[in-house]
């Protein structure tokens, strides 16, 4: 396929996209947009002149607006970010922020000034940060003032970072970008950008620890919209949506901004999303539709027993890890209605392989969604008989594009995108998912590297040899478990046990944290020296 225009002056994103030769097959058909396209202006501006203007669109932090409130802010945060910050279209915008509507405004701001997001979720630290700002080499960052300190730390150690400005993620408005903001004109010209431009990067955390970014274009976020939201959830203006997964993932800022904005529905944003925060909302404003994790969702169904009213529900959809068996049939039997398991990735931008509410059936992911193509194929890529186990290959409207990495040539093969999961076709069509192929480990829907704790367990005195590996846990799926052997004159007890997790959640985001540390003499390994974790599973 051939690039269509862009309207990036600083073309550092079109410049570091993978050499097409190494790109998936794209299949487009029925997914037709304008050459030129701005989707932040799709959701926003675009939405009041369809007559939604009055519609609620986000409700957070004790304040709803509508559409067309949403609208005029976010005009007047662009107008701020081009004529006080700077930003140029092209240039990599950070913003750091919880889940509020405030960071909604400034990712559709953002987008609207043709800047390229990078949205980052509020745990991760300086070193992670560092990551980031390098290998997209983001110029602006905009960070929630609440959480600045990790911010301002990974500034003082890169030089690409021009400029970071703060903003109110509480509604009040108190901070630097909002008061630059304040005296804007609610009319801003959004840049024409290309719908082939880059408007969004999505960090994955590959296996080895360093982040990769996927490239995602302007089309691509309303290709999911359009294809899985229109189709499997069959989204309405009077849906309100609410959920758990941070907007830093793309699962997230699907499930919770693009979805709803895209069809004038409502969403409601958390920023503390636990199940008793999520079941407040889901009585108080009568939610319908709902994306979190089945952990999530097992707290959800014992507040039932409890008698919390969850029946506004029309939609529980379930990813992050594998909805179990019970979950699943446990949801029917209290509400009538099917959780919706599926599978998205990150390279994929979002689930493209998913039940249906008129079909659906318990431990089996579904078929994939309509405008994708998915088989399971062997180490060579030859597809392999229905009933065995092999590696889940996918194309579709959305695909794989890594930033400026060699690794893409491990992700797509043949036009396929080799996702990283191991499936089964069943005779009948539908996939199941096997397991994860790597050391990845899927822990309440949180995908954490392996080898990054490791590496922050090493950084203690103590630990002289270290495997991280997943060990399955009834309530998470699974959770971080450390076989660690220490250095002569440490006592592996259980204080050195909250020792070494509270380093690890000073080192790198909290959630990663070993949640499990087994002491041992030593750790089984291959002739070479290779730690062999499958013995430790």
């Amino acid at each position: 396929m051939t690039l269509g225009a862009s309207a990036h002056s600083d073309t550092f994103t079109r410049d570091a996209l993978p050499p097409m030769g190494q790109w998936p097959d794209f299949l487009l058909e029925g997914f037709a947009y304008p050459e030129f396209l701005n989707a932040g202006v799709e959701m926003t501006d675009a939405m009041v002149a369809k007559g939604f203007g009055d519609n609620t669109a986000l409700i957070g932090n004790g304040r709803q607006r509508t559409y067309k409130e949403l609208t005029d802010w976010t005009n007047r945060l662009a107008h701020a970010l081009v004529e006080d910050l700077g930003v140029k279209p092209g240039n990599r915008v950070l913003i750091r922020s919880a889940n509020n509507p405030a960071m909604v405004a400034c990712w559709l701001a953002a987008t609207k000034v043709g800047a390229v997001v990078v949205n980052t979720m509020p745990m991760l630290r300086a070193a992670e940060l560092k990551k980031y700002v390098e290998k997209a080499q983001i110029q602006f960052a905009l960070c929630d003032t609440r959480l600045m300190e990790e911010m301002e730390a990974c500034a003082a150690q890169c030089d690409i970072l021009e400029r970071v400005v703060g903003f109110d993620g509480t509604s009040n408005h108190e901070a630097e970008l909002d008061r630059l903001a304040l005296e804007k004109s609610v009319k801003f010209e959004a840049v024409k950008t290309g719908r082939d431009d880059v408007a969004l990067l999505g960090f994955t955390s590959g296996s080895t620890g360093e982040p990769k970014a996927t490239m995602h274009f302007h089309r691509d976020l309303l290709i999911i919209a359009d294809g899985y939201a229109r189709e499997v959830l069959n989204v309405q203006p009077t849906d309100i949506f609410v959920g758990s997964p941070p907007l830093a993932f793309t699962f997230g800022l699907g499930g919770l901004a693009i979805f709803p904005l895209r069809f004038g529905a409502t969403a409601t944003l958390l920023e503390q999303a636990t199940p008793p925060n999520m079941i407040e909302i889901i009585e108080k404003y009568h939610a319908t539709v709902c994306f979190t994790a089945p952990t999530a969702y097992r707290v959800m169904l014992a507040a039932m027993e409890e008698g919390a009213d969850l029946s506004s529900l029309r939609a529980a959809v379930s990813a992050g890890e594998t909805l179990p068996k019970p979950v699943y049939d446990e949801w029917i039997a209290k509400t009538g209605k099917p959780m919706l398991d599926g599978i998205g990735a990150t390279e994929m931008l979002h689930i493209f392989i998913s039940n249906r509410f008129d079909d659906h059936r318990p431990a089996c992911t579904g078929k994939p969604v309509s405008g994708y193509e998915a088989k399971v194929v062997d180490e060579a890529g030859q597809e392999v008989p229905d009933g065995t186990v092999g590696r889940l290959a996918v194309r579709g409207p959305t695909g794989c594009r890594y930033l400026n990495d060699d690794r893409q040539a491990g992700y797509v093969s043949e036009g396929w995108n080799i996702t990283g999961d191991s499936f089964i076709r069943d005779e009948g069509g539908y996939f199941h998912f096997a397991a994860r192929n790597d050391d990845m480990i899927v822990s309440a829907g949180y995908n954490i590297a392996g080898p990054e704790v490791e590496a922050a367990l090493l950084a203690h005195e103590a630990v002289a040899e270290c495997a991280v590996i997943g060990a399955p846990d009834e309530a998470r799926g699974f959770i971080v478990e450390a076989h660690i052997v220490l250095n002569a004159g440490f006592t592996g007890d259980a204080a050195l046990t909250k020792v070494l997790q509270d380093h690890v959640k000073a080192t790198i985001a909290p959630y990663k944290y070993p949640r499990s540390i087994i002491f041992a003499q030593s750790l089984p390994k291959t002739q070479t020296g290779k730690i062999q974790r499958f013995k430790l599973r």
